[in-house]
């Protein structure tokens, strides 16, 4: 047992087959929870993650005075309040393990008239928030925190003003907490960053319809408009297939469907990724669905080889690099990624996470301060942490189904952070996953 949390046991598995319902994305849940809570009216929004990230948002919003309703599971109504209707709440907003949470509330209050203070759990605490807090003040936001850390007291009653950002760092949670701020601030926002990010914020904006303009790498909009309402209907989440489509790839005999999966074209990367190695992926019933290109996935079994990952495409994966790094260890010659630094400063260092977790399996990997150099090969049996990471719990879970022995994976609890019912969903197509206190 590690650190008090729940342990995994993955065995080696037969094909899988069937088809898989994949939680809706994570991603899109919180931002359509935020957009309806400052709308004017009611939205309805189906295919929401019923995850504990997801929820943290949900409560917090319901601290502010915004009221839900629940008519099943996966659904959610959000009686909007308003872009200036949220309330003052005296205790502290918890956000829990939601980094995206965190950081896109902090664009959203800095507008507010009030005081709020943004806590997180032990992982989250430990996560770098300047990189939002910093342009954020040159808005005009006064946002408190220990060091760059959580937690993050927001000051309200501030005059916000629009400004022209170039994103040191590409990132989609930086970019949306400014556009947030942007819907209080006097003139134009505009964010420009190095490589083009996930366009959830932008999309969902002009749903809203808030006047936006947006292209890859940038958005640009002013403030002080309004909100409607409207319904979403949340794709399900790419990340979160991440792990069946690996999984498919590497089992041989296997053939899954992915059901109506989010195809952002800034979220895909993986998908790429895995063709250039020899994936086996086919697209099917391509539409689109609350603004969100969404398409079906069959995946069939196929012999990977390894690649020099182009650094292109990792903005676009920074989510499924764990899954990717299992692809890797079991393809055939080396992978080598570069330009990853961000993995190192995720819910744990994943880079180190990864490469500790599969030498305890015998493979043979290298890190680099931005990335690693993986000798595909065979996986063996044997223990491995998860430092309380759900990415790294599934992604070894998919590594047990090709190990020559069962792999032990510490520390999972947070899996229904981002992935509830991933266990009886994983079981149900073919893996042998089982988990013991």
């Amino acid at each position: 047992m590690s650190g008090g949390g729940l342990d995994w046991t993955s065995r080696p598995a037969g094909p899988l087959h069937g088809s898989v319902d994949v939680p809706g994305d994570k991603s899109v849940s919180h931002r359509a929870l935020m957009f309806g809570a400052l709308a004017e009216g009611s939205s309805h929004i189906k295919g929401f993650l019923e995850g504990e990230d997801t929820r943290a948002t949900a409560a917090v919003l319901a601290q502010l005075g915004v009221r839900f309703e629940t008519p099943a599971e996966g659904e959610r109504v959000v009686h909007g309040v308003g872009l200036h209707g949220l309330r003052a709440c005296a205790q502290p907003l918890d956000c829990g393990n939601a980094g995206t949470g965190m950081r896109l509330l902090a664009g959203l209050l800095a507008g507010q008239a009030f005081d709020s203070t943004l806590v997180g759990d032990e992982s989250l605490s430990k996560r770098p928030m300047r990189r939002v807090t910093e342009p954020l003040a040159r808005m005009g936001a006064q946002i408190d925190s220990h060091d760059g850390l959580p937690p993050l007291t927001v000051r309200g009653g501030r005059a916000l003003h629009g400004i022209r950002y170039e994103l040191p760092v590409a990132s989609a949670q930086v970019k949306s907490a400014l556009l947030l701020a942007g819907l209080y601030a006097e003139g134009e926002t505009e964010v420009i960053e190095p490589h083009p990010t996930r366009d959830y914020t932008e999309r969902m904006l002009a749903a809203f319809g808030w006047p936006i303009t947006f292209a890859p790498g940038h958005a640009r909009l002013g403030g002080n408009h309004r909100l409607r309402a409207t319904d979403i209907t949340v794709p399900a989440d790419f990340s979160s297939s991440a792990f069946f489509q690996v999984a498919a790839s590497i089992v041989p005999g296997s053939q899954l469907r992915l059901a109506a999966v989010g195809l952002n074209p800034r979220r895909t990367g993986l998908l790429q990724a895995l063709r250039l190695m020899g994936a086996d992926i086919v697209i099917e019933n391509e539409r689109e669905s609350g603004g969100e290109p969404v398409g079906d996935l069959v995946i069939s079994h196929a012999r990977l080889h390894g690649i020099e990952l182009p650094e292109a495409l990792v903005p676009d994966m920074i989510d499924e690099f764990p899954a990717l790094f299992v692809a890797a260890a079991v393809a055939e010659g080396a992978t080598v990624i570069r330009g990853a630094a961000e993995l190192r400063v995720k819910e744990s260092d994943r880079i180190a996470s990864m490469a500790a977790g599969l030498r305890a399996l015998g493979v043979a990997i290298e890190e680099t301060p931005d990335g690693a150099i993986i000798q595909g090969g065979r996986l063996g049996a044997g223990r491995v942490e998860s430092h309380g990471d759900h990415r790294i719990a599934m992604s070894f879970a998919v590594a047990g189904l090709v190990a020559e022995g069962p792999v032990t994976i510490g520390d999972c609890r947070n899996v229904a952070t981002s992935f509830p019912g991933f266990i009886e969903l994983a079981n149900g197509c073919g893996f042998a996953l089982a988990a013991a206190e």
